[in-house]
């Protein structure tokens, strides 16, 4: 059970960042770093309520500035092979369940297509342009609201976070704000002092952060070494369950049409744009123990596609992975909760052989390496891996330069 380390990280052989980390320790990805603060006019709250867009609009009320340093240390954990985050401890990523709670939007509709640039959800690299494709959905206004803009914003971030983790691409697009509160509301280690009232969306905690834009470089390199140090109880598993938030919750996303699709396995849609949604790797996050994973799903030449070429082609071409969106209810999986949430014994003794835990220089680290998994793991149980349908990859056969070239452009114009 489990990915040999080739499968694993094939990425690193084509142009992933981690596997030529030592040759750009100082590298530091660039954003549209902040969001400005607009005031919510009050005649457009139906309108944006209809659309099932009203929490998100509200975080539009105050700046948001993303701590481009502290997210490029994390984009380097990010593999495109799993779409998890690789710790010392394991895997964690973002799931439809942050998104519910992060940004207050639907995950259970029709699949989509992305919404207003003004809310920066689907922004691209520009910052100040919104697609032709957007207008038919726009026109509808009273359909928006049947659309299921919380898996299409998580598709969107994570193919902007695959992107650049390929070290030639630096400019990071999508829905920032959803991944620097994901990282602050899980790692309490990087959150920022002074931050700990909230209300709803929960995203809405860090407006008004302002990080520091000097030395960006050397501030990528200590985040590096403090993840690198990381342990498991220095993440929280479950931050949704505390008393607090459940006060401040809306009650719409506990609907059961929507958790239940927090433990969904399933492709997620933003037109041409598929990804894998793979919550088998992170049992811990919805209150399960995690075995040693299946080998994850190969859809490299999928995440090649992005519709610059016109998107006409990609409804009929894209089908298979449509329809399984649409059967999305018979691919939750079911799982043990348990009241100490975490690694199995056995996961982390494949972990701590197989997988890349360490990205810094080992005469920083302090050797880690010896710290024993710890005697919780073991009491834990084995844990078991979920019963799901497996379903066949899409490999990306073409030549590596090729490969490598994904996310980029090799004129004067940058990719989008």
């Amino acid at each position: 059970m489990g990915d040999d380390p080739g499968r694993l990280y094939r990425l690193d052989g084509v142009a992933h960042i981690a596997g030529v980390i030592n040759d750009e320790p100082r590298r530091c990805i660039s954003s549209m770093q902040r969001q400005q603060g607009m005031r919510l006019d009050e005649r457009y709250v139906p309108y944006l309520q209809m659309a099932g867009l009203y929490h998100l609009a509200r975080l539009n009320d105050r700046w948001f500035r993303l701590d481009e340093s502290l997210v490029s240390a994390f984009v380097e954990r990010w593999r495109p092979e799993t779409h998890t985050f690789h710790m010392p401890f394991g895997e964690c990523t973002i799931t439809l369940q942050d998104v519910a709670y992060q940004l207050g939007l639907p995950v259970d509709g029709h699949y989509v297509s992305g919404c207003l640039t003004d809310f920066h959800l689907f922004a691209d690299k520009s910052g100040n342009r919104i697609h032709i494709r957007w207008l038919p959905f726009v026109a509808r206004l009273e359909e928006m609201g049947g659309y299921n803009w919380g898996s299409a914003a998580l598709t969107w971030l994570y193919r902007c976070m695959c992107r650049v983790a390929n070290r030639h691409v630096v400019k990071l697009a999508g829905p920032l704000q959803l991944l620097q509160s994901w990282i602050f509301w899980r790692f309490p280690g990087f959150r920022p002092a002074g931050y700990d009232a909230f209300s709803w969306p929960l995203a809405s905690r860090w407006s008004g952060y302002n990080p520091g834009i000097s030395e960006k470089g050397p501030r990528v390199q200590m985040a590096r070494l403090r993840i690198d140090l990381l342990q498991a109880r220095d993440f929280i598993w479950m931050p949704y369950s505390t008393p607090d938030v459940l006060q401040v919750v809306h009650l719409e996303v506990l609907e059961p049409r929507h958790t239940m699709l927090w433990r969904c396995v399933t492709f997620l849609i933003y037109f041409a744009v598929v990804e894998w949604h793979q919550v088998d790797r992170v049992l811990p996050q919805f209150g399960g123990v995690q075995p040693p994973p299946h080998p994850a799903l190969n859809i490299d030449f999928l995440m090649s596609k992005d519709g610059r070429c016109g998107d006409r082609w990609f409804p009929s071409h894209l089908q298979h992975w449509h329809l399984h969106w649409e059967t999305r209810a018979d691919h939750v999986l079911r799982f043990d909760v348990v009241a100490d949430p975490g690694p199995s014994h056995e996961f982390l003794a494949w972990w701590h052989q197989h997988g890349k835990r360490f990205l810094s220089p080992e005469m920083y680290l302090g050797d880690p390496r010896g710290i024993p998994i710890l005697v919780e793991a073991t009491q834990r149980g084995a844990g078991r891996v979920p019963d799901m349908d497996r379903v066949d990859g899409v490999p990306d056969r073409r030549r590596v330069e090729r490969r490598a070239r994904v996310g980029t452009r090799r004129s004067q114009r940058e990719w989008r």
